[in-house]
């Protein structure tokens, strides 16, 4: 048995144990510590000791041995809990995670980070149960590091008589003569082997240890299937055990690996690969359009005489999406993912604060693409820190304007439409907007009294802008909000922010549901036809006369409803040649991107669809104003257009044609000749 092909797994499911773990350590009450949270976190570690003992990573082990026995006085009640306590045991936690993550890359992990962590995890021990740890420090002359027991002799049959009070029967169920060894000494590292035998179909090892049979399952499944092992009191006959075995629920613990299966029964979950999954993603997105393709055809035909054939393609229709839906979930997990990372760095940064501050999460089941939730939590961690810094004022402050001492930061997600809202919204002062926009003069940027509070409140966004009178380790620098803005708008987003003075900020984030699959608008600008994502679509009018107003140059604004929104001729801008030139002959579809709202002029409006998006600048280049393209039903390549991006081209195109520019011939009312009104 090639025990590296089991690395894979071993890593992944103790990086969930380390993810459990810290979550416990985060809930815990320091002044009534919950038993059975206590048991889960020394369960994580001892699980993951066991399973870097039997893959040979040695400071891994070692470090979790010192850790699991630390957190074994604690759970006996000889140690007792302090914060700092828990501080130290976050930390020991993140050195776990770095060293995993050492193996899983080849490395070698940091030996002074190990010798470090090593003292502390001493150090306390000394302070607080008056000695020593036993065993996983580094080696020294006088180390109390014990060999591990020698399994007794193969030859041995198991132990049926005698005490067998505190022993387990541990059953290898088809394990090979040339694994047993290796399982056989595993299991000597979790208690005292008293007897053993059998053969490859059932070999019987009886173990005396305190750990729980729910334990060394956990620990044993890292390298053997868990149909293949059984784990019964060994004071029970032997044919009791089995039954029992077969019919009784297996229990479930935070330990316990999330894909194992009852005995006799099957696995709940599988791990495959996230390459494999958007393979199928892509092939499923390849079918979509093939039977769109075949619906368009189909839909030209005598309705009468191919009923049967129109029939089978409404059926086709339903069964392509039903699959695309069912597949399109595998890739959605819980913003749990994205939220528990949270509670550490709320409790981290409002200590380093002198801040009391709860943390509330709503919506933890809501569902997003994996690959849109891996990209969000660096935006979200910094609008979390800033919503800390900037948003939620001290203690005292708080006192004094009658508010409770402790601030509050929700994050909450939740489903609208085809998008997902996740909010960041505190209690604290709220944003001040005198003082934005002064220190927006003060930049040299071009604000007035005049701007909305919308417009306002986006200047936080604005590159270098900050009004943090120091510099801090947490937030201030003056960097930061613009890439967040950035980011979230590379993901097909938007950033919303509501602020109310005293009262606290929300900033809101709308992401669609995943970037494989988008809703959208069909256009058509002269013989061309593009796609508008329809979370950027506002509504659509006919532009009258008297609500066109030319400004400086060829920039031309429309009124809608008191608000004047910039013009962007679509075919101006992407040179789409026979489309209409005269405004009031076109279409205005009023679209809202990078927190401004747009006036796109378009010939028509073929009608909503849901489209496979393709990455256009990965099969072909980066195409101004375009963020990526799609196969309609026709066969034809659609592209799908870039809101912000759109605008920006259409301004470098009016700031080429005004170096040479020359009389409008006709006179009709144009892009180049509008009434002043």
């Amino acid at each position: 048995m090639d025990i590296t092909d089991f690395y894979d797994t071993f890593f992944e499911e103790a990086a969930e144990l380390l993810a459990d773990m810290e979550r416990h350590l985060l809930e815990l009450d320091v002044e009534a510590p919950d038993p059975e949270q206590l048991n889960a976190i020394f369960r994580a570690a001892h699980s993951i000791k066991g399973g870097a003992g039997t893959f040979g990573f040695d400071v891994l082990q070692k470090t979790t041995h010192l850790f699991e026995n630390l957190l074994d006085h604690t759970r006996k009640g000889e140690l007792t809990l302090r914060r700092d306590i828990v501080d130290t045991f976050l930390e020991t936690k993140d050195m776990l995670n770095d060293q995993l993550d050492a193996y899983r890359t080849g490395e070698d992990p940091d030996q002074e980070a190990f010798e470090r962590i090593c003292a502390i995890l001493q150090q306390l021990a000394r302070e607080e149960i008056g000695q020593g740890l036993e065993g996983g420090a580094p080696a020294a002359p006088d180390s109390a590091v014990k060999p591990a027991p020698e399994p007794p002799s193969p030859a041995a049959g198991p132990a049926e008589g005698g005490d067998l009070s505190g022993c387990l029967r541990v059953a290898l169920l088809g394990v090979s003569d040339e694994n047993r060894g290796l399982l056989v000494e595993e299991l000597a590292q979790l208690g005292e082997v008293k007897s053993q035998g059998g053969d490859q179909a059932r070999y019987e090892v009886v173990l005396s240890t305190t750990v729980s049979p729910e334990d060394i399952e956990a620990v044993m499944c890292f390298i053997i299937e868990p149909d293949e092992i059984e784990v019964t009191p060994a004071a029970q006959p032997a044919a009791v055990q089995k039954e029992v075995a077969v019919e009784a629920p297996a229990k479930a613990t935070p330990a316990s690996k999330p894909n194992v299966k009852a005995k006799g029964g099957e696995s709940s979950s599988i791990r495959v690969s996230v390459e494999k999954v958007d393979q199928i993603i892509n092939l499923v997105g390849e079918l979509i359009i093939t039977q769109s393709m075949l619906d368009q055809t189909v839909s030209q035909l005598d309705g009468v005489g191919n009923g049967a054939l129109v029939n089978g393609m409404n059926l086709l229709q339903r069964n392509a999406r039903d699959l695309q839906e069912a597949v399109m979930s595998i890739r959605m997990i819980p913003m749990d993912f994205v939220f528990s990372r949270f509670p550490r760095v709320v409790r981290e940064t409002s200590a380093k604060l002198g801040k009391e501050i709860e943390l509330i999460t709503e919506g933890e089941s809501t569902e997003l693409d994996k690959s849109l939730t891996e990209r969000i939590i660096d935006p979200l961690t910094h609008l979390v820190r800033n919503s800390l810094d900037h948003g939620i004022e001290p203690p005292e402050v708080r006192e004094a304007a009658g508010k409770p001492r402790t601030g509050r930061l929700t994050l909450s997600a939740r489903h609208q439409g085809g998008n997902i809202l996740i909010e960041v919204i505190d209690d604290g002062a709220g944003l001040d907007r005198g003082k934005l926009l002064a220190k927006a003069r003060e930049s040299g940027l071009n604000v007035s009294d005049a701007m909305s509070d919308d417009e306002v409140w986006q200047l936080i966004f604005a590159p270098g802008f900050s009004t943090a009178k120091e510099v801090t380790d947490v937030s201030g620098r003056g960097v930061g909000m613009d890439v967040v803005k950035r980011n979230i708008q590379g993901m097909g987003g938007q950033v919303q922010i509501m602020s109310r003075a005293g009262q606290g900020t929300t900033i809101r984030i709308v992401l669609p549901l995943t970037l494989a699959i988008l809703d959208g608008m069909s256009i058509r600008v002269g013989e061309e036809v593009f796609i508008l994502p329809l979370t950027a679509v506002l509504e659509s009018l006919q532009p009258a006369r008297e609500d066109l107003y030319a400004m400086a140059g060829d920039d031309v604004v429309l009124k809608v409803r008191d608000e004047y929104l910039p013009v962007v001729a679509v075919h101006e801008a992407l040179e789409v040649a026979g489309a209409r030139t005269e405004l009031t002959e076109t279409i205005a579809v009023i679209v809202q991107g990078e927190g401004r709202r747009y006036a796109l002029l378009v010939d028509d409006l073929i009608g909503q669809q849901q489209v496979v998006v393709k990455n256009l600048e990965t099969n072909y280049r980066k195409v101004p104003g375009v963020s990526a393209a799609t196969i309609l039903g026709d066969g034809s390549v659609a592209l799908i257009l870039d809101i912000a991006g759109l605008h920006r081209l259409s301004r470098s195109r009016k700031q080429a044609r005004q170096a040479s520019r020359r009389p409008a011939p006709d006179s009709t009312l144009s892009l180049k000749e509008v009434d002043v009104q």
